[in-house]
Parts: structure tokens; C-alpha cells; sequence
């Protein structure tokens, strides 16, 4: 019996192949998981400029051939996407998950919060990220991803998926959600911190959680893909509360 839907959003650099591991667990738990390839990631025309919409339709189209309960989780920087989606579908989502994800204050971006916490600069995988050569995106060297954000996985398993990343476009990777209360809060969300994480360091995880209030919150001692180092703790995570929470009925205000 299928207990709902769970759409997986990966975040920059990255692809579908980041919740490998997932996969067969949510089947096994009774959940149908569905790992998006979203738009700006690998290669673009000339002049493209992707942006959060842009993202967003791809999620909205495949969340609308879906029946029944749908949840949607959103890794690293696809936790922005997350958001914009239970933003424009709310009647739909009967959650959002965030795994080491952005779960930003409408309007500010990733950059913005890091500079008002006054963090030391270049925060998390900045430092080594290179310009392709017509500039406008960007690639992660594979000895970097391997120490910023697979560094508690296998030796294995972090080189083979820091090989995995493709250039990123910056107009798909440096976004703002834009979200009301009414919408986008009015969805449950669960936030799973990872108190290791190099990429989204721990400190902003949890000025995202003090300034977007609300969500239930599970700590797992991981990197930044947990995924790879707590596949068993996040898939239990996010199957309890899948079960937690109950599809809400549509309202008139919502349509």
C-alpha cells in the first residue's frame, strides 16, 4: 500500500543519484520516493539564466501528476526549492523535510544570512568552487567535495560521489525564497541538522530553525549528505515524520 509520495529535491552540484540510498528504504517503509533532476545542473544553453521559478515549475508539474499525500524533502540547496514549492502548493504538501538544507527567511539568501551572522568569509565549499570559463556557473573540485561534504562517508563512497557533481549555473544556485505565513507556514516541516556539516556549517542550521520557527527538529551527527554517513537515522527521520503528520484537507483559501 502506498502511504504517500515523497519527492527529493537535490541541491547544487548535485543529481537525482544523491538519494540513491533512500530509495529502497522509503519503498520498503510503504513510501513511493521520487528523485527530481532539476533544471541548471550539468550543462545550459548560452545566456540561460535559470532562475527559482524556473526550478520550482519542474517540482510543481511532476508533484501535479501525483495522487494521495505528497512530502517533499530538500537537501542542502534544495531545501529553497522546498520551500517555493509548499509556497505555491500548500493544499498539496503534507510536509517539508529539510536535510542539512536552507530553510531561509523569505526575501534573503544563503549569502545574506551567512553575512548577517558575520561569519568569517568564504563560508563552507566557497573557497574551492571555480568558475567555468564562460562564468556563469560553477564546479566543485572532487578533492574539496570529498572534505567539505562527503567527509564522514566511506573513503569509497565520498570519492565516488564527489566525482558525481556537475558545473552548477549561479542563477539556479543563488536564490531567495519568497513565502508568506499563510502558505508556505502554514505546511509542517521537519528540519535534520547535521552537526558535522562543512558545507552548511552547524551554526547557520540553526539560525535558519530561530528564524524560520516551527519545525520539528532531529540531530544526526553527519556531514553535510547524510544520505551516505546516517542513511539509517535519516531514513527513520523522515519516515516518522511522514507518519506524523496527517494530509490536510483543502481549503477554499488555498485553490
Amino acid at each position: 500500500m502506498n502511504r504517500g509520495h515523497v519527492v527529493l529535491i537535490h541541491g547544487a552540484w548535485a543529481g537525482s543519484w544523491v538519494w540513491d540510498t533512500l530509495l529502497e528504504p522509503l519503498r520498503d517503509t510503504g513510501y513511493e520516493p521520487h528523485p527530481l533532476t532539476l533544471p541548471g545542473v550539468g550543462s545550459w544553453p548560452d545566456g540561460a539564466r535559470t532562475d527559482l521559478d524556473d526550478v520550482t515549475d519542474v517540482a510543481v508539474a511532476h508533484i501535479d501528476s501525483l495522487d494521495g499525500p505528497v512530502f517533499v524533502v530538500g537537501h542542502s540547496g534544495g531545501g529553497i526549492v522546498a520551500t517555493q514549492v509548499a509556497e505555491r502548493l500548500p493544499h498539496r504538501i503534507a510536509g517539508v523535510a529539510y536535510v542539512a538544507g536552507m530553510m531561509l527567511p523569505s526575501g534573503i539568501n544563503f549569502g545574506d544570512l551567512c553575512a548577517d551572522l558575520r561569519l568569517p568569509e568564504p563560508v563552507g565549499i566557497s573557497a574551492w568552487l571555480e568558475s567555468i570559463p564562460d562564468g556563469s556557473g560553477t564546479i566543485v573540485p572532487p578533492e574539496a567535495a570529498a572534505a567539505v561534504f562527503f567527509h564522514e562517508a566511506s573513503a569509497g563512497d565520498a570519492i565516488t560521489a564527489a566525482r558525481k557533481l556537475l558545473p552548477q549555473l549561479e542563477t539556479a544556485r543563488l536564490m531567495a525564497p519568497t513565502w508568506t505565513p499563510e502558505r508556505f507556514g502554514s505546511v509542517p516541516r521537519l528540519y535534520v541538522e547535521a552537526t558535522l556539516d562543512r558545507s552548511v556549517p552547524l551554526v547557520t542550521q540553526r539560525a535558519m530553525q530561530d528564524r524560520v520557527p516551527g519545525a520539528r527538529v532531529v540531530t544526526l551527527d553527519s556531514d553535510h549528505a547524510p544520505q551516505l554517513s546516517a542513511r539509517g537515522a535519516l531514513v527513520t527521520a523522515l519516515v516518522d515524520f511522514c507518519a506524523s503528520v496527517v494530509a490536510r484537507p483543502v481549503s477554499a483559501q488555498e485553490i
